[in-house]
């Protein structure tokens, strides 16, 4: 909500929801855990461009309708930009739904004749006919870049792509279906799943920022490479085996999808493409190494024509699949079309443990550029750290000699350095034991198994020695500020995210998107990827993201935004914390270690709120008379579109102008505070049971028949109304006698008591500790 707030969000729904198994509340959950996806048609889009009205059809009634020859009639219309807004702030805030871009992928179908292509698997690489299914075989792009001439093996390349192509061609024989079905039109149409991983690293090993124009080509003529030879391949064993089934009833559709693949490797002008609204991203041969565009176009006429000779054996032969636990097995870097997502990783050994490594890529990329090996290794070392305390800054052996350690001991820290992550877990009880700590530096048990204890702050040294050190031992985790480096050559390290605590630079969501578009057009399926947002991303980037990968001609696009799944809670805390008053710091810091969330969240909303919400011209609310120990009593109010409290109105008008205009003038106070965001909440609880004349019996009022005064009566009669708080209705004849002193609120709250309350319509957070009072965000 704070994040709905900055962006200038004035009003979401906030709905109460209660526990019961028959609540409303076990209605939101069916679909988590889940990969949620919602399909997009070109028309949709243009209507949200224009802001035009859609039709919401229910599943079944398109087909009905035309079963019994008549128009279908929408269940529903609504503004397409209100649908887009709802898309896009679900997004947003929990990475779902992805998006798939339903005509780009028919257009793109080799076998319309058989159907559309109605979804796709889970990841969203597979789409093809509905009941169809592929196996899946990645390459790693890695192992085909010389390292020493840091050229691409173009020839190697080819021959696995046409090995694999005929491997997983076996495969649709020898597989087993989950049902005969699919088993039956898997076997009919003889769909292959071939694709890559790790082309992050070999872009950093050539020395090419991901995020760049040499990218794009080299990426499109790699894809290209490997699409058209599993074709041309497909061509070959249709020779010998016969095309698969559905083809020739399919031949004018796939033929034409292949000469547009072809006119892709050739970067050909929009005009020239068959069937497509949207131009995809050719290879630009001014940006694309010669002998890589020339093996892409050469590939490209050859399945063309043995397609045209022959045939197919498959309908499909490539995807990009996330290769995400394949990848690790094969060594990669980085997985499927991906760009590193941190350039320092811990390597879990085979014998047990994990070994501190640097991305492979960055030395090699270094020496594209053109550094020295002593540069190369001074860069390295700043990045992943040196993992010895000799020549560290400050905290290294002759100092911690100084304070009493023993060698047997600096061996020790010593040995655990290259595995530690930070300088702080080398020094702990478990490596240097017990007997060490007491006997040798004096520490009781009682202090250094405190929580938060840190031995080299117990030493002596400062925060600014141990980061020093820090950075000296375990390294800084980025690649920025690294002696030596020219900071022209960042962006060829840049990642998904910022690396370490100093990072800065991590890659924008349109340059995974330019990638994708680059190697989209030479994929028989999709791309399965994730589009990385930093935390503080808003809804609009959600929205632009989507709608370039759309115009971008991407089959399917799934944004993930830094936190948005509450797997990540404690990574907010800290980015909240920038603009908090040095004060405030420390008592938020504090609600965090007692897990109170409502405290960290009441500090931070306070930071937020400097806008009055006005109300309409024209505004709903109520009038209500009673009697109040004899005096007459007007309360009216003013309401929000949404129902809400804004204003009240108190009418005395036999009391004395002096008494009216205080009236008068409390009233405007507190519509004041109600309009600024001060929860009706707060003022229920100051000013029930507030004590002065006239009070006593209340008439003309269903609910409450006492009242200590009349500030007490109009406080219980908008908490009934507005809160629902019905127990506020009756007031104890006790309550009215002169040397009654306090208040049962009072005495509650003395006594550990605390009340809660949440409107259904608004999202309030109740104040603890009770000091001053602070404004508060309200949103509907």
């Amino acid at each position: 909500m704070i994040d709905l707030a900055r962006q200038g969000y004035k009003e979401i729904l906030f709905e109460e929801l209660t526990t019961d198994w028959q609540s409303d509340a076990y209605n939101t959950v069916s679909g988590q855990n889940s990969n949620n996806s919602i399909r997009l048609t070109n028309e949709f889009m243009a209507a949200v461009e224009q802001d035009q009205p859609w039709n919401l059809y229910f599943r079944t009634e398109k087909e009905k309708a035309k079963v019994e020859g008549r128009k279908a009639k929408p269940s529903q219309t609504l503004r397409a930009r209100e649908l887009w807004e709802k898309i896009s702030y679900a997004a947003w805030a929990s990475a779902d739904p992805g998006t798939q871009y339903h005509t780009t992928i028919n257009e793109w179908h080799t076998c319309p004749e058989d159907g559309p292509i109605n979804a796709s698997n889970p990841c969203s690489e597979y789409m093809f006919l509905d009941n169809t299914a592929c196996n899946l075989a990645s390459a790693n792009l890695q192992k085909f870049v010389n390292l020493e001439t840091l050229n691409f093996d173009v020839e190697g390349f080819r021959y696995l792509c046409k090995l694999w192509t005929i491997i997983l061609e076996i495969s649709v024989t020898m597989a087993q279906f989950p049902s005969k079905e699919i088993a039956e039109l898997s076997y009919k149409f003889r769909t292959l799943g071939l694709g890559y991983a790790n082309l992050g690293s070999v872009l950093m090993v050539l020395g090419i920022p991901y995020d760049s124009q040499q990218a794009m080509a080299i990426t499109g003529a790699i894809s290209s490479i490997m699409h058209m030879t599993a074709y041309a391949t497909s061509a070959e064993m249709a020779k010998e085996q016969g095309p698969f089934a559905g083809y020739a009833k399919n031949q004018k559709h796939m033929l034409r999808v292949i000469r547009n693949h072809r006119r892709a490797a050739y970067n050909a002008p929009s005009g020239d493409y068959e069937g497509l609204t949207i131009t995809p991203i050719g290879i630009n041969p001014a940006f694309c190494p010669s002998y890589m565009l020339k093996a892409a176009q050469e590939d490209a006429n050859l399945a063309l024509s043995l397609g045209e000779k022959y045939g197919f054996r498959n309908a499909q032969v490539t995807v990009i699949a996330p290769t995400g636990t394949i990848g690790l097995v094969m060594d990669c870097d980085t997985t499927g079309i991906e760009p590193d997502f941190a350039l320092v990783k811990f390597k879990k050994l085979a014998g047990g443990g994990y070994f501190k490594i640097i991305n492979q890529s960055v030395p090699y990329g270094l020496k594209k550029l053109g550094y020295s090996p002593s540069e190369i290794e001074a860069i390295v070392n700043y990045c992943k750290g040196h993992a010895t305390l000799n020549g560290a800054p400050v905290i290294n052996t002759q100092a911690l000699k100084e304070k009493g350690f023993t060698n047997e001991i600096l061996e020790k820290v010593e040995a655990s350095l290259p595995l530690a992550f930070d300088i702080n877990f080398a020094f702990n009880k478990f490596n240097l034991g017990e007997n060490f700590l007491t006997k040798n530096l004096g520490i009781s048990k009682e202090i250094f198994d405190s929580p938060g204890f840190s031995l080299l702050e117990h030493l002596g040294f400062t925060k600014e020695d141990i980061n020093k050190a820090n950075d000296y031992v375990c390294g800084t985790m980025t690649i920025e500020n690294a002696p030596f480096l020219k900071e022209k050559d960042y962006p060829v390290f840049d990642c998904a995210n910022k690396c370490g605590k100093y990072g800065k630079r991590f890659l924008s969501y349109e340059s995974h998107i330019r990638i994708m578009a680059a190697a989209q057009p030479f994929i028989s399926g999709a791309i399965s990827k994730t589009i990385n947002l930093p935390e503080e991303a808003v809804i609009e980037d959600i929205k632009n993201a989507y709608f370039l990968s759309w115009k971008m001609m991407i089959k399917a696009n799934a944004l993930y935004r830094d936190g948005s799944k509450l797997s990540q809670p404690l990574n907010s805390v800290l980015e909240l914390l920038n603009g908090i008053e040095i004060d405030d710091q420390e008592e938020i810091r504090e609600a965090t270690i007692s897990k109170d969330p409502v405290q960290i969240a009441e500090k931070i909303v306070t930071k937020y709120i400097s806008h009055r919400r006005k109300l309409p011209s024209r505004r709903a609310g109520y009038t209500q008379k009673a009697i109040v120990g004899g005096h007459k009593v007007y309360l009216r109010t003013g309401e929000y579109e949404d129902g809400q409290i804004g204003e009240i109105f108190i009418d005395m008008h036999k009391e004395g102008a002096a008494f009216r205009s205080l009236m008068n003038a409390f009233a405007i106070s507190v519509s004041l505070g109600l309009q600024h965001g001060v929860p009706l909440e707060e003022y229920v609880d100051a000013f029930t049971f507030f004590k002065f004349e006239p009070n006593g019996i209340v008439s003309g009022n269903k609910h409450i028949k006492m009242s200590t005064s009349v500030i007490d009566y109009i406080f219980r009669e908008l908490a009934i109304t507005y809160l629902g708080r019905y127990d506020l209705g009756q007031v104890a004849p006790e309550d009215l006698r002169g040397d009654e002193i306090g208040s049962k609120r009072a005495t509650a709250e003395s006594n550990g008591q605390e009340k809660e309350t949440l409107s259904s319509m608004t999202a309030v957070i109740e104040p603890t500790p009770k000091k001053k009072w602070k404004p508060f965000l309200i949103l509907k």
